[in-house]
């Protein structure tokens, strides 16, 4: 790839993307563009475009976007609508990131006529797949540079002492060996490695960042309303607002309750499994509520299918098939069946727990005078049931003659 002229790096302004930056330059002789994205992750941005600029980056190669609204509007929400989890319990916090910063990376390799984009996941992991699945799928001639999968700085000792050399301020933080590694948006902060490598091993409670410790969490518990529309949440305690802004204050609930914990060994893509720690408090408060608005909205044929092809839609997403025609064939369904998941649903935040509590909805299916104790005023011939049971039961009543 000597004909590399300009290359888009996905930069954080950390130690690993400021030496991806610099090796970039050095390797390849190209001019580089580094792009920030803004989604939620909670940390002040503006640091890396002074690191960027230190490093001989140009103010017209610099982007820092704020995506937060695009990434829960046209990531998290469609995902949640499908009640998506990995693998039964991971709300796929970072999986659902990776397409989004794809996305911006190809647009910008557009907009300044780059040749290449590089990222600085690395070789073991799941986020090359996405990241380079999504690049393609968007840019079917991009060339993409993966650092870690070219270069021999195989150590955290190899990768300061490059950085010394080529005079990257190395931070006293990082000259320790980190104790696990951090992936974090507003939708969810991740932790692998060091000290959550040994499955047996309970998560220490320092790797926690997002949630108070639900044994700390308050005494009483607090009940919220969420209100939906078409599937998506628009309102907070009767307060309309953004999807972004929505689960922010989702979160914070989230982690006043000690809500959202998740510790999980998972397969990934590439064939291992990894042991890793999730937080997600205001995505386990909001898919609680999501299931029960569909609970009293969805027809029952509906909601079971959609439960068949959740694990499937959950696994696009994991192995980074965002922009598949298999994961828009999927979401072209959900969406149909979400058209009156219109309602507001009430939940109880306890130590730990998001628990649906009650819920309503002018589309509601639930008939309290055809399921009641009481008299149903002939809502129900329960003589009925008899046939239905006899003609369920037919197959059954002849596999059991010819067992005799």
């Amino acid at each position: 790839m000597s004909d590399i002229k300009k290359v888009v790096l996905a930069y954080s302004g950390g130690l690993d993307t400021s030496v991806i930056l610099k090796w970039l330059q050095v390797t390849y002789n190209c001019e580089v563009v580094t792009f920030t994205a803004d989604l939620g992750q909670g940390e002040e941005l503006e640091p890396a475009r002074a690191k960027a600029k230190l490093m001989g980056v140009p103010d017209q190669n610099i982007y820092i976007d704020d995506l937060r609204e695009e990434f829960v509007r046209d990531f998290v929400f469609p995902m949640m609508r499908a009640n998506a989890r990995y693998e039964g319990d991971y709300l796929l916090g970072t999986s659902i990131a990776r397409p989004l910063i794809s996305k911006r990376l190809i647009e910008i390799a557009r907009e300044t006529g780059a040749d290449a984009v590089s990222h600085g996941a690395t070789g073991k992991g799941n986020d090359q797949v996405r990241f380079e699945l999504g690049a393609y799928a968007l840019e079917p001639g991009i060339k993409v540079i993966a650092p870690w999968r070219e270069w021999d700085l195989t150590s955290r000792t190899a990768l300061i002492a490059w950085a010394e050399q080529h005079q990257i301020p190395v931070p006293k933080d990082k000259r320790g060996e980190s104790p696990f590694s951090t992936d974090a948006n507003l939708l969810h902060t991740s932790s692998e490695g060091k000290v959550l490598e040994d499955p047996w091993e309970e998560t220490p409670d320092y790797v926690y960042s997002r949630t108070v410790n639900p044994e700390d969490a308050p005494d009483a518990p607090e009940y919220i309303t969420i209100d939906f529309e078409k599937g998506d949440g628009i309102a907070l305690n009767g307060e309309a607002m953004s999807p972004a802004t929505l689960l922010a204050a989702l979160n914070d609930l989230g982690r006043k309750h000690g809500i959202g914990r998740l510790d999980l060994v998972e397969n990934r893509f590439v064939g291992m499994k990894s042991r890793g720690m999730y937080e997600t408090p205001g995505g386990e408060i909001y898919a609680r509520a999501h299931r029960g608005i569909e609970s009293i909205t969805l027809d029952r044929g509906a909601a079971h299918l959609k439960d068949e092809l959740m694990p499937k839609y959950a696994e696009l997403i994991y192995n980074g098939f965002w922009f598949s025609p298999e994961r828009e064939m999927l979401q072209a369904a959900i969406d149909h069946s979400q058209a009156r998941v219109n309602g507001t649903v009430r939940l109880k935040l306890y130590k730990g727990g998001a628990y649906v509590v009650g819920r309503k909805s002018p589309d509601s299916l639930y008939s309290e005078r055809h399921v009641t104790f009481e008299d149903d005023a002939g809502a129900y011939d329960q003589k009925d049931a008899a046939g239905f049971i006899k003609l369920n039961a037919l197959r059954l009543r002849l596999l059991a003659q010819r067992g005799r």
